[in-house]
């Protein structure tokens, strides 16, 4: 049965527009984008103050409802934490594996694979955040499981590539060669650079190699120096896109606004980067072995290393709109961008068949409702900061 809903305010991805509706077909997809004063194909559901958006799509999930991609991964797990986000705004996810063993790797590969061909509602691929990193830049990863890209690696990344609807590698350029980027990139991964202390000459040649993005800006990375610009330099000047946890803890607010000066519209996007404890009130968990600990919207290892973050993609939108930042441009940076940048083109954007995904907030960017699939979410958690009870 068609639906149609309307709201005083419909972001179709690149555009806002006011007193529009979406028509969704029986079949889960985008019918069409109406216009005040268009002929409607059904009585709509007037959802009144307050923007529809498509669902949001997040390129950088470490885990969520009190579960972790890792060792015991499987696709009913990928469904588990894809189901989690979905409730919390974020439509479609690339679940990631940070650093681990070549065991784990090709386990999450294999739960990804079955995902895909379970067509897992909102699984859009993985995100491999590793092995081949700078363990000078670890940040939360372990150190001892990082190594130089081997052609066995490349062989499994590559076979991966074809058979999963998307997947992005986040390497540094001290850990691989320049013709592995451009065989990885050649075979349809989506090359990102990471956790890396590299020279911007280095990055500037991975881009020309394959490369297409940077991984959480500023983290994990050198610093901005004024003859040693690297990775941030790079990114900052240059056509690579580029994620960026916008939650107030992993990047000061100058520095945001920074990138959001310099960066292209379409060329920076928001992840959550979040961790087990998503969607949940868990206060602590484990990652390879070590405690992580749950407090003032902060997750750190015990020395006080920052270990993924705290926030919802609804909660980066209303940390981007505390700085000033546009609605159009907030909300494209988490829908149409990433949606964009992982090849997903029928995600991200309000049009006629694209998925039923959209998602419903309040002139504040709070979230409100979430449909997934052309279905509404009964269970739609909302954009308040989780409970986090002492440990």
């Amino acid at each position: 049965m068609m639906q149609v809903l309307k709201a005083a305010r419909v972001f179709d991805g690149t555009h806002m527009h006011a007193h529009a509706a979406v028509s969704l077909s029986a079949d889960g997809r985008i019918a069409g984008l109406h216009f005040m004063g268009d002929p409607l194909p059904a009585p709509p559901h007037d959802l009144g103050a307050g923007i529809l958006a498509p669902g949001l799509v997040d390129v950088q999930v470490n885990g969520g409802g009190g579960v972790m991609v890792g060792a015991d991964t499987d696709a009913a797990q990928l469904a588990h934490i894809c189901a989690t986000h979905a409730r919390l705004g974020a439509c479609a996810i690339l679940p990631t594996l940070i650093t681990d063993t070549p065991e784990t790797t090709q386990r999450v590969i294999a739960a990804g694979i079955a995902a895909a061909r379970d067509n897992v509602a909102g699984f859009a691929g993985l995100h491999l955040e590793g092995p081949h990193l700078d363990p000078a830049r670890k940040g939360a990863h372990d150190a001892a499981l990082m190594r130089p890209m081997r052609d066995d690696d490349l062989a499994l990344i590559c076979d991966a590539a074809r058979k999963l609807p998307a997947l992005m590698v986040t390497l540094a350029p001290e850990a691989v060669t320049l013709p592995q980027i451009t065989a990885l990139a050649r075979a349809g991964v989506v090359v990102s650079l990471g956790h890396s202390g590299c020279s911007s000459a280095a990055a500037r040649a991975a881009h020309a190699a394959g490369a297409v993005c940077v991984t959480h800006l500023y983290n994990a990375m050198g610093p901005l120096q004024n003859r040693a610009p690297g990775l941030v330099g790079a990114a900052l000047t240059s056509p690579l896109a580029a994620g960026i946890i916008a939650d107030g803890v992993h990047v000061a607010p100058e520095c945001l606004q920074v990138a959001l000066q310099m960066k292209a519209q379409d060329d920076l996007f928001i992840v959550s980067d979040s961790m087990a404890v998503a969607g949940t009130t868990l206060c602590e968990f484990t990652l390879g072995g070590r405690r992580i600990l749950r407090a003032g919207g902060r997750l750190t290892l015990d020395d006080g290393t920052l270990a993924g973050a705290d926030i919802s993609l609804p909660q980066s939108l209303a940390c981007l709109a505390r700085l000033g930042v546009a609605p159009e441009r907030a909300l494209s940076m988490a829908s149409r961008v990433p949606a964009d940048l992982i090849g997903a083109t029928d995600r991200g954007r309000i049009s006629a068949g694209a998925r039923g995904d959209l998602v419903f907030l309040s002139d504040e960017l709070d979230l409100r409702a979430v449909w997934r699939d052309g279905q509404k979410l009964p269970d739609c958690a909302g954009s308040a900061p989780p409970a986090n009870p002492a440990p």
